[in-house]
């Protein structure tokens, strides 16, 4: 089929056919470029997400750096006090005096980073800790110094660094589950191969090794179920053999 413009003839099925390859050409390239984008676009996500997880991890390690020092310093805290209450008693406080003041400033320095840093659960009883601490290191101080008030004691105060003890407990707890340990691993003294035969309620107490249920002597049968009894066995076994043919008619 052809057609006429300007004088000249013009081969319409060719110019279609170029129309439709040019068009295939452009799609191609298109489909191209689209997927390129695409896959440029998933390849940026995929580096957003691993960056936030980085950057989780990092908080995650800075949180869990600033428990430990928390949890140590209050410990060192809490031990110090304890060994001036002690030295009260034997009338020698000078070296423990020192590492108190030293335990009580250290323990001072990391709260006040803890402050910034640890969610508010953790920060409430750390603070609750720190104002306790700071109630029994004045009672310890005003004992050391011959001025005690109205109920100050040594007895007094060890209780109350034994409640303090336990208060470290909790926020211990508190903290390992913000940092995702579980609340369940405890170690326990278990036989790795066989737990049950180790447990309390299941332990032998025989000296010899537990024997498996399937490995339990044949003995322990009930006598007469599913076996014949001895006496019919037995006198099976010791009948006499018929006698042989005569060849007497």
């Amino acid at each position: 089929m052809t057609g006429c413009r300007n004088g000249g003839r013009v081969d319409v099925g060719r110019v279609t056919a170029v129309s439709v390859a040019v068009v295939g050409v452009v799609g191609t390239l298109l489909s191209a470029l689209l997927t390129q984008r695409a896959a440029d676009r998933s390849r940026r996500r995929e580096r957003e997400r691993a960056e936030l997880a980085r950057e989780r991890r990092g908080e995650l390690l800075e949180v869990r750096t600033c428990y430990v020092a928390l949890n140590t310093a209050t410990r060192q805290y809490l031990a110090a006090l304890t060994d001036q209450v002690h030295a009260l008693r034997r009338d020698g406080s000078g070296p423990v005096r020192q590492r108190l003041t030293d335990a009580r400033d250290q323990h001072r320095d990391v709260y006040a980073e803890a402050q910034l840093r640890v969610p508010d659960p953790v920060l409430d009883l750390a603070g609750q800790l720190s104002r306790e601490l700071g109630a029994v290191y004045g009672m310890v101080k005003r004992l050391d110094a011959g001025a005690p008030r109205e109920g100050d004691s040594g007895t007094g105060a060890q209780e109350r660094i034994d409640a303090l003890w336990r208060l470290l407990r909790e926020m211990r707890r508190r903290m390992r589950a913000e940092v995702g340990v579980p609340a369940a691993a405890v170690v326990t003294h278990t036989d790795p191969v066989s737990p049950r035969a180790t447990s309390p309620s299941r332990r032998s107490t025989r000296s010899g090794p537990v024997m498996p249920s399937w490995a339990a002597p044949r003995s322990t049968r009930p006598s007469g179920v599913g076996t014949a009894p001895r006496g019919r066995r037995s006198s099976s076994r010791t009948r006499p053999a018929p006698p042989a043919a005569s060849g007497r008619g």
